[in-house]
């Protein structure tokens, strides 16, 4: 596959696969998506072998494409290289309290996904950790630690970006009190098997 078949195809993968994902989740202005991506295995090579810049561009612009008119910020996951510290805009670590680092992302030290992200931000900064409501997992790079509790895993018609395995995840909060107990009107836009039962 050329390079102009593959930025073609990764764009609308990964457009697909997020408003699939949004309009189940219904998230909110200002809520946070994250997102971990090997470049390598989109182009069918092990995770961290061959890190692209280019296909790292095309991920990151995509996302922010359709996160961006909704007022959904965006968090980049690094690799293990920089401790999974994440990129997100200076806004976003301020509003939400998160603790910024030192460490600027390299190809071999942060990853191409989040260099492509750095270039593409406004304000970009480092943080350690975060609380995000829902997030892309491109490559199996594991992002679970970075989603809120309690995370629910979502399907999509779109199960790889390019030939990279992807995965979805959501949350919502906790259910608590017990079979009297009423929760929030939006457990109704929960899938059923997530939705605690009444017994008569």
């Amino acid at each position: 596959m050329n390079s102009a078949d593959l930025h073609d195809r990764v764009r609308l993968e990964i457009e697909t696969g997020v408003k699939e994902l949004l309009s189940k989740m219904h998230l909110e202005e200002n809520d946070l998506f994250v997102v971990g991506c090997s470049t390598s295995e989109i182009q069918g090579i092990r995770l961290g072998q061959d890190p692209n810049r280019e296909i790292g561009n095309w991920v990151i612009s995509a996302l922010l494409d359709v996160l961006i008119p909704r007022g959904i910020n965006l968090a980049v996951q690094g690799g293990e290289e920089i401790n999974r510290a994440l990129l997100v805009e200076r806004s976003v670590a301020k509003q939400r309290q998160y603790e910024i680092v030192s460490v600027i992302p390299s190809l071999q030290a942060g990853g191409a996904a989040q260099t492509a992200a750095y270039e593409l931000f406004k304000d970009p900064v480092e943080v350690e950790h975060i609380t995000a409501e829902a997030g892309m997992d491109i490559g199996d790079t594991a992002i679970g630690m970075h989603v809120k509790f309690v995370q629910i895993p979502f399907r999509t018609s779109i199960q790889t970006i390019g030939q990279a395995h992807t995965t979805y995840l959501g949350s919502r909060p906790k259910f608590i009190g017990g079979e009297r107990a009423i929760y929030h009107k939006r457990t109704r836009d929960l899938p059923p098997d997530i939705i605690p039962m009444k017994r008569n």
